[in-house]
C-alpha cells in the first residue's frame, strides 16, 4: 500500500528557515542513481540543509514506521510530496518483499513530474538497493551490473534474498507500460529525453492527509 502525503501549504515555512545557515551534510549512503534521482539513508535533521538544496519534489520512503514530525515539517515547508512504500526491513523472521509494492514505487520514479525524488530506507542499502535494481533492470541493465551496484551499497550486509528478488522481478508489465509513456523534453537538460505518464495512466492510489 502506498501512503501519499501532499504538499504543503506554506503554513511550516518558519521550521525551515531555522535551518538557514547551517553546512550541508548528504544524508548516508547518498548517491545520484540518474538525473533528478537520488538515494540515501534516512535523512536526519543535520542533513535537512541538504536536502533543500536538491529542490526535491518528492521522497520515496520504504520503511513500514512512521515518518518523523520533523522530517514532516520539513516537507510541508519545502512542499515535497511523501511516497510512502512501506517494505519490511527485518532479515528474521523473513518477510518476502512485495512485487506489487515494488511495481507502484517504479511508476513514482519513472514519472518526471515526481523529479526531484530521493528514494530513502533506514540505512540506504537493502530496501533502496533492491529498488534501484528493479529500476536497472527497467533501463536494461545487465545482472551483473545491477548485483555490482547493489553490493557496492550493501557491502558486507548484502542480502542473497534482495538479490534473488531483483533477479525475478518482472519488468514486462512495466515495460508495457512505456508504451503509454510521453516523451518529452524537461528543464533538467536542454537536449535530455525524459519520461512522464499520461494522466489517465497514473494508478490511483489511496491518499492520506498529512
Amino acid at each position: 500500500m502506498c501512503l501519499i502525503h501532499g504538499e504543503g501549504d506554506g503554513e511550516g515555512e518558519g521550521e525551515g528557515e531555522g535551518i538557514t545557515g547551517l553546512s550541508l551534510n548528504p544524508p548516508t549512503n547518498f548517491a545520484t542513481v540518474e538525473e533528478g534521482i537520488y538515494r540515501s539513508g534516512f535523512p536526519r535533521p543535520p542533513n535537512l540543509p541538504f536536502l533543500r538544496s536538491l529542490q526535491l519534489r518528492s521522497i520515496v520512503y520504504l520503511c513500514t514506521e512512521p515518518y518523523p514530525e520533523e522530517n514532516h515539517n520539513f516537507l510541508r515547508s519545502q512542499n515535497i510530496r511523501l511516497f510512502q512504500f512501506g517494505i519490511e526491513g527485518k532479515r528474521e523472521p523473513f518477510v518476502p518483499i512485495p512485487q506489487e509494492t515494488v511495481t507502484e514505487a517504479l511508476k513514482v520514479l519513472i514519472d518526471v513530474r515526481n523529479h526531484p525524488v530521493l528514494i530513502h530506507c533506514k540505512r540506504g542499502k537493502h530496501r533502496t538497493g533492491s529498488l534501484v535494481g528493479c529500476l536497472r533492470k527497467l533501463q536494461g541493465w545487465c545482472l551483473s551490473s545491477v548485483f555490482e551496484e547493489y553490493q557496492r551499497f550493501a557491502g558486507a550486509k548484502s542480502r542473497i534474498t534482495d538479490m534473488r528478488f531483483i533477479e525475478t522481478f518482472d519488468v514486462t508489465w512495466l515495460r508495457q507500460c512505456l508504451y503509454s509513456i510521453i516523451y518529452r523534453y524537461q528543464g533538467y537538460s536542454s537536449n535530455k529525453r525524459r519520461l512522464m505518464y499520461r494522466e489517465e495512466s497514473v494508478h490511483k492510489t489511496r491518499i492520506a492527509s498529512s
